[in-house]
């Protein structure tokens, strides 16, 4: 069994094996901070319009002034659907400091789940972009949404602006028609939130480190998303401990600007936490609203030095599939976090050879706001594992019967810190937790002597052959090496024979991928129990949008088509 925390003996020197989540009165204490001591620094650059901390600051001042005149109450949720724009972080803060919850909505979410978490975050106020005002237009009335504030690509860009909110609708054709303009619902433009706000006068609110300021919904590829409740000091402590895991490498880059690329979206908490580490050091955002477009994407990487560079394995492979990537100057990278899905070593290696910047992989979750295990950032090797646990994170491994493994035994891994929530909103908590206190993640991993963790799949992924336990991940990295894959994602579909058998979704290159091929190479490097029994070639996987793929969706579907 393993005991006494083994990861802390390899934990570089500058790294605390603790932080102090009270080291802050409250969140907003921390943002201030950071706006003073980096006033006139760059903050964000996005289609190469620069807004200061100081023009961030402000605007935030001027949503959080307004916010309040609209008299709803101290606590009350506002949502906050946008892609990463100017306008986010302005908008996010200004939510937080005027004393209200924020709820981020992903964009690209369905109607269903857009009607969903608005009912169940009670949302009164929404911020949204005018790209995805028709998704709301359509649920809308079946939501508590009274107040919509309406946003256009080019709000905060200036006169560039103007040229790009034109692009955007006339040649692009990115904003589907949309009506609100019924009376109830209060439609206000962004631009006048900040005009009128700045007018007013702001009324600094009594905030504590207890009270609730993120409420962050889950992917939920296995059902309905739930809303995790993210308090002050959950959030204040995560900015602590990605700090503290970084500084090893971001305390020796002797630059005037660190850049960061914030190409994962804004609503997501890996971005989240991440931007509050960058504001913490002073870091600029090269914001990236469509990450998308490859050519686009490449383009804004050009235009200027990158320092941080964190994404998804899909993202990483995607740019390395392009040509005109290998042409960027990687000279000041000195940081690939991969995280949100299991990295492969073949991604990793390709990475490094193309970058020069070894590719290191964690885990983080939506309850912990995306922290928890890493892989020490200076090392320089790919090891495949997703780190130790990070400062003030305890991590354990327990069986079906709630007792704990020992080294190289799989088990669910449980959690604890103060980053992690207390627990979901509206929902009966009571099976999120273990008894000492530690949360049930429903990762099924193993951890060495050491303390290294392998993540093996989703307790809820794995599939169950003849009573041998295959795990998803594990045959999806395997079957990536095969020639002609560049996708794959593994489920478990019903067997009369072995309970449920393995079945795999691929995206070819070309035609010389057949059923045949795969089904070799599947018996030369699997065990037969793991071996793909079940073969389908599809044109994509459905993926959430930082990449992950959404295995329920493909269950759904085998389901729709099999029955």
């Amino acid at each position: 069994m393993i005991v006494n925390k083994p990861w802390l003996a390899y934990y570089p020197t500058t790294v605390p094996k603790t932080i102090d989540p009270d080291k802050y009165g409250s969140l907003m204490e921390l943002y201030e901070e950071c706006f003073d001591r980096f006033r006139w620094q760059p903050m964000s650059i996005c289609m190469d319009v620069t807004h200061s901390y100081n023009e961030v600051d402000e605007a935030s001042l001027a949503v959080a002034a307004w916010l309040q005149a609209q008299g709803i109450p101290k606590g009350s949720i506002v949502a906050l659907m946008m892609p990463n724009v100017p306008q986010y972080l302005p908008t996010m803060i200004g939510i937080l400091r005027a004393g209200y919850v924020c709820t981020p909505i992903n964009p690209l979410c369905t109607g269903r789940e857009l009607r969903h978490q608005l009912n169940d975050s009670g949302a009164k106020i929404i911020f949204i972009i005018d790209n995805f005002a028709q998704a709301l237009e359509q649920v809308v009335d079946e939501t508590p949404i009274k107040r919509i504030v309406l946003s256009k690509m080019g709000d905060m860009m200036g006169l560039k602006g103007i040229l790009v909110n034109t692009i955007v609708r006339q040649v692009k054709r990115l904003v589907p028609k949309y009506k609100l303009n019924d009376p109830k619902h209060e439609v206000t433009k962004f631009p006048d939130v900040l005009k009128m706000g700045r007018d007013l006068t702001f009324q600094q609110p009594t905030m504590a480190l207890e009270q609730t300021a993120i409420l962050q919904y889950t992917g939920g590829t296995t059902g309905l998303p739930k809303g995790v409740i993210l308090t002050q000091r959950n959030i204040v402590a995560a900015g602590l401990q990605s700090e503290a895991w970084y500084r090893p490498v971001t305390s020796n880059i002797n630059e005037v600007y660190i850049n960061m690329i914030m190409a994962l979206p804004l609503y997501h908490t890996y971005a989240f936490m991440l931007s509050l580490l960058s504001m913490r050091s002073g870091y600029t955002f090269i914001l990236v609203p469509n990450p998308r477009d490859m050519p686009g994407f490449i383009k804004t990487l050009s235009k200027q030095p990158f320092h941080i560079f964190p994404g998804v394995n899909t993202m990483f492979k995607e740019l390395l599939d392009q040509p005109q990537f290998k042409q960027l100057n990687f000279t000041s990278l000195r940081i690939s976090q991969a995280g949100g899905m299991a990295a492969t070593e073949q991604t990793a290696a390709r990475w490094l050879e193309v970058t020069g910047c070894p590719m290191i992989e964690g885990w983080g979750m939506t309850e912990g706001l995306a922290v928890g295990t890493a892989n020490v950032v200076t090392d320089r090797k790919f090891n495949a594992t997703i780190g130790i646990p990070g400062p003030s994170v305890d991590v354990i491994v327990i069986d079906e019967d709630n007792e704990r493994v020992g080294a190289h035994q799989s088990g669910e891994m449980c959690i604890k810190g103060p980053n992690v929530t207390s627990g979901y909103f509206n929902r009966d908590n009571s099976d999120s937790f273990t008894k000492d206190g530690y949360f049930r993640t429903g990762d099924i991993v193993s951890m060495d002597e050491r303390g290294y963790i392998t993540l093996l799949d989703r307790k809820k992924d794995m599939v169950l052959v003849s009573g041998f336990n295959v795990y998803p991940n594990e045959v999806e990295l395997v079957m990536l090496d095969c020639d002609g894959i560049v996708d794959c994602a593994v489920i478990g579909v019903p067997d009369e024979r072995q309970g449920e058998a393995v079945k795999i979704y691929i995206v070819r290159t070309d035609n010389k991928v057949t059923k045949e091929t795969v089904k070799e190479f599947a018996l030369d490097n699997l065990t037969g129990y793991k071996c793909p029994r079940y073969i389908e070639f599809v044109t994509e996987l459905p993926k959430n949008n930082i990449g992950k793929v959404l295995r329920q969706k493909l269950r759904e579907q085998h389901l729709a088509d099999h029955g």
